[in-house]
């Protein structure tokens, strides 16, 4: 059974039928047409659409799982993937959980746990506070020992919610205030701490894979500093900027983090990178990652596949020194959001829906045309990625790609995805996460006229209104763009 929806619950079910096994789709009645409910053997509706009472409903999925007598729950990502009481139910109803142990997930859900566990192991970590604030003076002194900017974040949860950047000491009552507030809305867990903000860095990430007799490897990296709202929009394998050396370094110490915890399955640790690659332990996500389409790309292995073999007991099938870096990989992801408006969610119907084809593309999405987006869930629509000999070849079929992915009905991110394809700052890698903050800003997005151009366009729109008033029986005069142009280029613009 798959305990998700869309595109990752579509993803999983087609490596799990490639494997010969039989699959479950659970649904929501406002995903009952969506097409991860007809690719599966069979479907359950879970309930009404809000998430609480379907898709985050633990008892409902387990005992939908134990009626259809299932073998194995998958959670994907989102919802209960990282919830460790929802993979003690699973394993206490006697179904695998196709991922950690609870006790991991556990460990690494709460970034004060995961800093303790991981000091250990010598990870190089921000300088901050190894425990929540209690005390607002006694947190004002060590943010002052650590020195401003300083950054609140909830000890829970992600997402950027519950995070807080403070400037000044006379800001921070406030900003702790609201980081509380905001934490423990989002994550039922008020607890925060404090970390020393780095400004401008970049976000790499090391995909992790174990088995359950000890053997940890790591699948190389992933280049995540394209966000928006502390989210991740655009991907890419491997970074631009990483030496072998460097690389080396921050798998290894990735794979002391999943030991830190025992670390089964596949996972993804999270590092904060300065101008000098120092690198620093940000978080781990205890389960399969957004961006997985990438490593998978330039490493050739099916991260689902390995995780339902583990799962089921059986060992690596590779170890390190099997693994290499193919080609290169980038992804951006396909948002019903405009990027016009502050990224906010669009909602409407997917008049025109055409992803592109061609070899070196892949389509991850969970969308047909004619279908609805709905308002209550995640507004990702697709996962576009490309896969080259080389960056510059993976960034050009990317563009070409971009401009085949025809979507109509609804405001998308693609816009702003090709913008940043073409930007310079990406195409020589040395963006950070302030990329958007620093580069975007929504009139980029509009089209661009020289008063040449703008002369022309009204040639054009007047010719064809005096055309148009010529009567129904008329003969219409052929004449070329030029013609008009020439004719019109002195009337004035309106």
């Amino acid at each position: 059974m798959v305990a998700n929806r869309g595109e990752i619950s579509l993803r999983i079910i087609r490596s799990a039928k490639e494997m010969g096994i039989l699959t479950v789709a659970v649904f929501s009645e406002a995903d009952r047409a969506s097409p991860h409910v007809k690719a599966a053997d069979e479907a359950v509706c879970l309930g009404p659409a809000a998430a609480a009472e379907s898709y985050l409903s633990m008892e409902k999925i387990i005992r939908a799982a134990k009626d259809l007598g299932v073998d194995a729950i998958h959670p994907g990502y989102g919802f209960l993937s990282e919830n460790a009481a929802f993979a003690q139910k699973v394993l206490d109803a006697g179904i695998l959980f196709v991922g950690p142990s609870p006790e991991s997930i556990a460990i690494m859900g709460s970034k004060l746990q995961a800093k303790t566990a991981v000091a250990a192991y010598g990870i190089p970590l921000v300088p901050g506070t190894d425990e929540p604030i209690r005390n607002v003076e006694a947190a004002k002194q060590i943010a002052g020992k650590i020195g401003y900017p300083v950054l609140i974040k909830a000890s829970a949860g992600g997402g950027g919610k519950g995070m807080r950047i403070v400037e000044k000491p006379e800001d921070f009552e406030a900003q702790l205030e609201r980081a509380t507030s905001e934490a423990g809305s989002a994550f039922g867990d008020p607890s925060v701490f404090i970390e020393k903000y780095i400004d401008a860095p970049k976000h790499i990430e090391i995909q992790l894979i174990g088995d359950q007799y000890g053997h940890i490897v790591y699948l190389f990296e992933r280049e995540c500093s394209i966000q928006r709202r502390h989210q991740k929009v655009v991907e890419e394998a491997p970074s631009a900027i990483l030496t072998p050396e460097v690389r080396k370094k921050m798998g290894e110490a990735a794979i002391g983090v999943g030991r830190s915890c025992n670390y089964v399955g596949a996972g993804t640790v999270e590092f904060l990178v300065d101008e000098q690659l120092n690198f620093y332990f940000l978080e781990m996500n205890t389960r399969l990652q957004v961006e997985h389409p990438v490593t998978e790309c330039i490493t050739g292995i099916d991260l689902v596949k390995e995780q339902i073999r583990i799962a089921e007991g059986e060992r690596l099938s590779f170890s390190q020194d099997d693994l290499q870096i193919n080609g290169h990989a980038i992804e951006v992801r396909v948002y019903a959001e405009d990027p016009e408006n502050q990224f906010l969610p669009d909602t409407g119907t997917l008049t025109t829906y055409s992803p592109p084809k061609g070899p070196g593309i892949r389509v991850d999405d969970g969308f047909e045309e004619g279908m609805e987006i709905p308002i209550h869930y995640d507004p990702m629509i697709a996962k576009l990625t490309v896969h080259a000999s080389d960056r510059e070849s993976a960034i050009e079929k990317m563009k070409l790609a971009l401009v085949d992915f025809k979507v109509s009905g609804i405001k998308t991110t693609i816009p702003f995805c090709e913008y940043v394809l073409r930007h310079p700052e990406f195409i020589n890698g040395k963006f950070t996460t302030k990329f958007v903050e620093k580069h975007f800003k929504p009139s980029v997005l509009s089209p661009s006229f020289s008063e040449e151009d703008l002369q022309v366009l009204a040639g054009f729109a007047a010719f064809w209104k005096e055309q148009a008033e010529v009567k129904a029986n008329a003969t219409l005069t052929p004449v070329s763009g030029k013609m008009i142009a020439s004719k019109w280029k002195s009337r004035k613009v309106q």
